[in-house]
């Protein structure tokens, strides 16, 4: 009995000292296996929006050029790094990765004003939900039906910080919110070509929505394509 307690407190102790670790850890460091998008210092590895998936690629390399550099001057006018933060002022549009990616883990941090509204794109295609609703966040709101609303609400509320855990494998999509499951497994459909299947690769946006945001702690971990994945 003894020797069953201090097992369990061991187990206790040593739970309590990855937590412990887990907040200690600087902010925009990213865990083991991890590389972090945004550096806390400054844009570099992001990028503004040009048009979308289908509109970039029926671009020469030349108009996809100098499409790219008005809407960098755009995005670097409305995003800015503010104390290891990517906070943005409401106008503009979409914060993007300047690298695409398939399959993959991803955590963001996330907070929004009242009446808040943005979200996450994935390989391009809107998206993981942000918003001050009484639906909740995370869902894939642009699905026509699965995964449309979130399983639960886990929201903090508006002006906390939130924290997605998203799994992109193939199609599906699988987002923690706050530790909680939110969506299981659900395929993600293509919003841009609703008769065509998700993009195998695409950059990750943050969306711009009318209203003023906060993003840190963005970290990235690819995961090698499954066979017979799209």
């Amino acid at each position: 009995m003894i020797n069953h307690i201090l097992r369990c407190a061991i187990v206790v102790l040593a739970g309590s000292v990855v937590l412990a670790a887990e907040a200690e850890r600087p902010d925009n460091t990213p865990p083991e296996g991890f590389v972090a998008l945004f550096n806390g210092k400054d844009l570099t590895g992001w990028k503004g929006l040009v048009g979308n998936p289908v509109t970039r690629a029926k671009m020469t390399p030349e108009q996809l050029e100098a499409a790219q550099k008005k809407a960098d001057e755009l995005m670097r006018a409305h995003w800015k790094v503010e104390d290891g933060c990517l906070v943005f002022d409401g106008k503009g549009s979409h914060l993007c990765t300047a690298k695409d990616y398939g399959d993959f883990e991803l955590y963001v941090d996330w907070k929004i004003t009242k009446g808040g509204d943005s979200g996450i794109y994935l390989r391009g295609t809107p998206q993981v939900q942000i918003w001050d609703n009484k639906e909740g966040s995370g869902a894939l709101w642009n699905n026509k039906k699965d995964g449309k609303k979130p399983l639960v609400f886990a929201d903090n509320p508006v002006g906390q910080w939130n924290t997605f855990y998203i799994k992109m494998v193939g199609d599906r999509v699988t987002v923690k919110l706050n530790g909680k499951l939110v969506v299981d497994n659900v395929p993600l459909d293509n919003y841009w070509e609703k008769d065509k299947p998700i993009y195998p690769t695409g950059q990750i946006e943050l969306q711009s929505h009318g209203s003023p945001l906060w993003f840190k702690n963005i970290y990235i971990r690819e995961l090698p394509r499954q066979q017979g994945g799209n």
